[in-house]
Formats: C-alpha cells, structure tokens, sequence
C-alpha cells in the first residue's frame, strides 16, 4: 500500500472519542488519529503480507499512528533476526512517545528466539542518552530479559541511568516491579543497594507493592525501603 492509501485507511477508522481519551494519556502528542491499537494491529498484520518495506522505507510521520503502524510491523513481518534488528535501529529514532515504545517493543517476539543476538544490539540503547533509546532498553528487559542470567546486568544499566526524564524513570521501575514479580529476593537485594534517583526508587516500589501477586507482609517490609525525600 501506497503511503496516502495508508493514510486514508487511518482516517477511515479513526474514533474521535477515542481520540479524546487517547490524547490524554499522551501529553505533548499533537498528532493523534484516534486509531485504536487493535485496529492498528489487523492493519499492520495486513500490510506485511504485501510489499511493505516500501512504506517502512518512506517513513511517514505525519500522524502517531504511522509511526505505531510501522514499528508494529516490524513484530508481524517475515524477516530474518538480523534484518529485522536494522530495521528496528532504523526505527527506534522514531519513537516519540511511550505508547509507540512499550507497544513496539511487546511485539518483537523473536526476542525469545534470538535473546542473545538482540541482547547485544540492546547495549548502545541502555548506555544512551537519548529518552526513547533508554526506554526501549528497560521495557525490552523487563519483556524478555526477567531472569538470573541477565538481572544483574539489566540493574547495573538501570543504576548507570542518569537521565531524570519521566518516561524513562517510569519505564525503568516498572520494569524493576516486573523483576520482583519473577526474582523477588534479587530484585529485594537489589533495592536495598541501588543507584537509582529516589523518584524511580520509590516509584519502583510503589508499583510492586500495586502488584497482587505479592503478599502484604512483603509490600510492609519493602515499603521500609522508601527513600524519604
């Protein structure tokens, strides 16, 4: 599909409520359809059965949804690991926003076939300085990397952070919340340690002790942890 008739297909299903809704969760973003991420899904998945790298290529960025269509894409086509890990180099400078970023990366699947290989692709975006680059990196770990064998590296990264942008505070305790979930003594040791600023600290531990999947003595004894400002 040509770049227009794309676009005209996201106009078609645009929902001006769900624009309204949309809007305001992300603030500072201008250029929203109103596409719900469903829709966006179906489209993109459409799209990687035809010719689609001629529309990657012509990187249209008039709307948000553009930019969500093509890294999605990126999860949904046939590609070899390493053709799609440029790819994704080429699209992460993309990425404006959180929503574009945490729903990309949930769709690069091949992550758990290729853990390794896109392990070593991820270094230069968690030493980065740039926003999205350093929030790529946490949510990538925190879908992919939960485990012993990459934790300690994915903490030392975090503690190495020393961009104080919200979104890559938030990003990064969520995924500090999301390792408890799975290795909740290293992740406890980790906390009692870390070098993270006391906003992503306590976020991070605000945001287990949300989680239902941890008991309440567990979230009292963590809440101890909370750096007083």
């Amino acid at each position: 599909m040509k770049v227009e008739e794309v676009r005209q297909e996201l106009m078609r299903l645009a929902d001006e409520d769900y624009k309204a809704f949309h809007s305001r969760l992300l603030p500072g973003t201008e250029n929203i359809l109103g596409v719900r991420v469903p829709e966006l899904r179906k489209l993109a998945k459409r799209m990687v059965k035809e010719a689609w790298t001629d529309y990657f290529d012509a990187a249209p960025s008039m709307y948000y949804e553009e930019d969500m269509l093509r890294g999605l894409m990126l999860g949904y086509a046939k590609l070899s690991p390493e053709e799609r890990l440029k790819r994704i180099a080429r699209f992460v400078p993309s990425i404006k926003n959180w929503a574009v970023c945490d729903c990309v990366c949930s769709g690069l699947k091949f992550t758990q076939q290729n853990r390794e290989a896109v392990w070593a692709f991820l270094q230069p975006y968690f030493t980065s300085d740039k926003t999205y680059d350093l929030r790529f990196a946490a949510v990538m770990a925190l879908d992919y990397y939960t485990d012993e064998a990459y934790a300690p590296a994915v903490f030392n990264y975090f503690d190495r952070m020393r961009n104080h942008d919200y979104y890559v505070q938030m990003g990064v305790a969520w995924a500090v919340s999301v390792f408890y979930v799975h290795l909740p003594e290293m992740t406890e040791v980790y906390l009692k340690s870390d070098h993270l600023d006391d906003f992503t600290h306590n976020k991070a531990i605000q945001k287990i002790c949300e989680s239902y999947r941890v008991d309440k003595e567990t979230k009292d004894r963590l809440r101890l942890l909370k750096r007083k400002k």
